[in-house]
């Protein structure tokens, strides 16, 4: 039973690694060598769902150009809920062939975003939600509509709530079984978290509302506590810190996924996820891209007092 002195959380949480995805998306082609490395180091960790590459065109995003051959060797782990990011039908066609049926559609709830993002604005991106929610479910998979922007935009500023609610409702009327809210440039707070989450449960009752949050401005493991205790319980996250979006001036990375699991878990949220796993998974990641990872505890390593011997408030 909670005491004054606790917060309240859930008992658990679904964690959504998304490091082999956004987390890649900005970096120099990793080979397929490093990528397979990457993944076998994050199954291990415990984690079941993995975004794992996105099927868009390779001239714009060449980190994920071989999206066909990382999805031919999924088989190897089974029992890993695997999903991709699409941007429109062509993209579900393609993933769906490859094997992929649980997609992921971005649609910006800017149109600046939009059309910097995907060549068009947000009323024609949503326009495509039913034929991809089609093809999702015809081969027996599932859609999440990823709602960017939608907090804040680069090119258009502040996004109002009444926009972004249209956007999720117009989503899950087109078919869309779960959203996603994706703070694209890292710009949102707590408050303002809660507030958008509380209008869009109103708006698509019934409906999965996720969060994908970046520590661009080192608020988004605080937005990702708020979302929490305003009761979401599937969050995304990205191993190391990595990610970012090539068509957001300014992203950076996404929160990092061992230090989510770090302290959702001790807080007594459950994740299923091995913090040790975690780091060396990072160590690994690190290996794959070449460079330092932004995580502040893959530099620090995990909790140096074992959790017994710390004390209860006087």
């Amino acid at each position: 039973m909670p005491s004054d002195f606790d917060l309240v959380l859930p008992t658990a949480v679904d964690v959504r690694e998304v490091g082999m995805r956004d987390g890649l998306q900005l970096e120099a082609p990793v080979p397929l060598e490093g990528k397979l490395a990457m993944l076998e180091a994050l199954v291990a960790t415990g984690v079941r769902r993995i975004e794992v590459t996105s099927f868009v065109s390779p001239k714009a995003v060449p980190a994920l150009a071989d999206a066909d051959r990382v999805a031919a060797e999924l088989s190897r782990w089974p029992g890993v809920h695997w999903s991709a990011l699409v941007a429109n039908p062509r993209g579900a066609v393609r993933a769906v062939d490859a094997g992929i049926a649980d997609l992921e559609l971005v649609v910006s709830a800017s149109d600046g975003h939009s059309r910097a993002n995907a060549g068009r604005s947000t009323a024609e991106a949503l326009a495509g939600v039913g034929e991809v929610a089609a093809l999702a479910h015809g081969a027996g998979g599932s859609l999440e509509v990823v709602v960017a922007t939608a907090w804040d935009c680069p090119f258009d500023g502040p996004t109002p709530i009444a926009r972004t609610v249209d956007v999720c409702r117009a989503a899950v009327t087109a078919g869309a079984d779960a959203l996603c809210l994706g703070d694209t440039i890292g710009t949102t707070t707590p408050a303002r978290v809660v507030r958008l989450l509380h209008a869009v449960r109103r708006a698509c009752p019934g409906t999965t509302v996720a969060v994908h949050f970046h520590d661009t401005r080192g608020t988004g493991q605080a937005n990702a506590l708020a979302a929490v205790q305003a009761g979401v319980t599937q969050l995304d996250a990205s191993i190391g810190g990595l990610g970012g979006c090539p068509f957001a001036p300014g992203a950076s990375g996404n929160i990092a996924t061992e230090e989510l699991v770090y302290w959702l878990e001790d807080g007594d949220v459950a994740t299923g996820i091995d913090l040790d796993a975690l780091l060396a998974a990072a160590r690994v990641t690190e290996s794959a891209v070449g460079h330092e990872l932004p995580s502040s505890l893959h530099r620090a390593g995990g909790r140096s007092v074992p959790r017994s011997a710390v004390g209860d408030p006087a």
